[in-house]
């Protein structure tokens, strides 16, 4: 007897779909990005600024892609939303930077907060100086800090194999995500506010001693604001996916829209109070000491300012769980975006081949997971997560114009849910993208130039898999 095709069921309550907005964005990102944000202002005030202005950001982000998530609720990713909106053309792009830039950059970057933490429990062994200086066109060096970079490439493909052997082994382990998060959390704000050492408000209204008041007019501190902002807003990456369950909420007309904005309000509290908890502990000017440490995790250094080693080795198991957790949940998805794309005949053959026994993607996942490690090799956290920001917001942006393009072109097609503000909140959100896309080509040439070209590599493999389409 043949099996009958499922269908998605509107299950999910307000309150169900707000905490899946919540689990699906926080990860490593709190734990780490108020030392670059630090460094880039030098203002305790200016920080806090900026993770509450990425939060609203990314909220107009959400809502905006929230209503093409619902029209294509069933359809299933922005692969498949960009063939509708823009064409096959541009579709790839999107797969191709995915693979290239966007989501292989995610995994080496998580992976790599992870290996950081397992540095500060035990001391992980370097290579010689004379090899790790070694550099390649004078913007890599692939054998810098390679004790963090092996550690990381070992996680990765371990993990990689893990995927390969089936869905449930991986989801299993990826459960416990959400609630140890919490747990670093929690544990980082309450014994701070209580026990921190010399903590005081005045820190929190000190700024560096290097830094200059400006005025926001000043080409200078904008550059500098939106490059906190490109650090903040891998904190609140994860934000486009949450639109993907709107075929399966109840009453997605009022409940997504609500889901979105408590989930992300959520989240903007919980990440403001963290990081204010970091800076009333510690003077600004010691948090951007660590940004200039190749290892140092921001909360783990303030939870050891008071708490000691074993205050510190504690905060950093959690983290090593969580992200050993989180990587394996950012491994277990983008091979399905190659797989779709190997079946249209713009990728590599052999990524539409599935497992006959364990039914995943295998080939599609080594071929990520090979390439995520490259890219350890190609920089450190910073370098990598902003390379992917970059990327992610041109496709950010056009989502969130493909708003505009559908209601042109499919003005009677059904909309679960139609964005809130239209159309100021995704035309602001567009604006943004291409603003944060302008300067970040100036602010962060490296990251942004490496980002663009691997976007642009796919252009021969794009116009060859057609032409042997034809």
């Amino acid at each position: 007897m043949e099996k009958k095709q499922g269908q998605l069921v509107r299950s999910l309550t307000l309150g169900a779909a707000t905490i899946l907005v919540v689990s699906s964005v926080i990860g490593s990102g709190v734990y780490k990005k108020i030392a670059p944000m630090s460094a880039e202002l030098q203002s305790p005030t200016l920080v806090l600024f900026c993770w509450i202005l990425s939060g609203v950001i990314s909220l107009c982000g959400a809502l905006s892609n929230a209503e093409i998530a619902s029209m294509l609720a069933d359809s299933g990713g922005e692969y498949v939303y960009f063939k509708r909106i823009y064409g096959r053309f541009i579709a790839f792009i999107y797969g191709w930077s995915t693979f290239t830039a966007i989501k292989t950059a995610a995994v080496a970057s998580i992976a790599y907060v992870f290996s950081q933490s397992l540095n500060s429990l035990i001391t992980l062994p370097n290579l010689p100086d004379s090899i790790a200086q070694l550099d390649l066109f004078g913007l890599f060096k692939p054998f810098d800090n390679f004790g963090v970079k092996g550690m990381t490439i070992l996680l990765i493909l371990s993990l990689t194999l893990l995927n390969t052997k089936g869905v449930r082994g991986a989801s299993v382990l990826s459960n416990s995500i959400t609630t140890l998060v919490i747990i670093g959390l929690a544990l980082i704000v309450i014994s701070g506010l209580l026990f921190g050492q010399g903590g005081s408000f005045t820190n929190v209204q000190t700024p560096a001693i290097t830094y200059i008041s400006k005025s926001w007019t000043d080409i200078d501190l904008i550059k500098a604001v939106f490059g906190a902002m490109l650090a903040g807003f891998w904190a609140y990456e994860g934000w486009n996916t949450v639109g993907f369950i709107g075929g399966e909420i109840q009453n997605p007309n009022r409940n997504l829209p609500l889901a979105l904005f408590g989930g992300m309000v959520i989240i903007i509290a919980t990440y403001v109070l963290v990081n204010f908890t970091y800076l009333y502990v510690m003077p600004i000017d010691k948090i951007i000491a660590i940004h200039q440490s190749q290892n140092e995790i921001a909360a783990v250094a303030v939870i050891r300012s008071f708490a000691g080693d074993i205050g510190a080795a504690v905060l950093s198991f959690l983290i090593l769980v969580t992200t050993l957790g989180c990587t394996n949940s950012t491994i277990l998805m983008p091979p399905r975006i190659y797989y779709a794309m190997a079946k249209d005949g713009l990728f590599f053959k052999s990524a539409e081949n599935i497992h006959p026994q364990y039914n995943t993607p295998n080939n599609a996942l080594w071929i990520q997971g090979f390439w995520a490690c490259i890219l350890v090799l190609s920089g450190s956290f910073d370098q990598l997560t902003d390379m992917l920001i970059f990327a992610a917001f041109f496709f950010y942006g056009a989502t969130a114009l493909g708003v505009f393009v559908l209601r042109i072109k499919e003005p009677k097609a059904p909309r679960p849910y139609k964005v809130w503000g239209y159309p100021i909140v995704p035309a602001l959100f567009v604006i943004f993208c291409f603003a944060l896309i302008f300067v970040t080509l100036f602010t962060k040439p490296r990251e942004a130039g490496i980002g663009l070209a691997l976007m642009l590599t796919g252009l021969p493999f794009y116009f060859y898999w057609e032409k042997r389409k034809k």
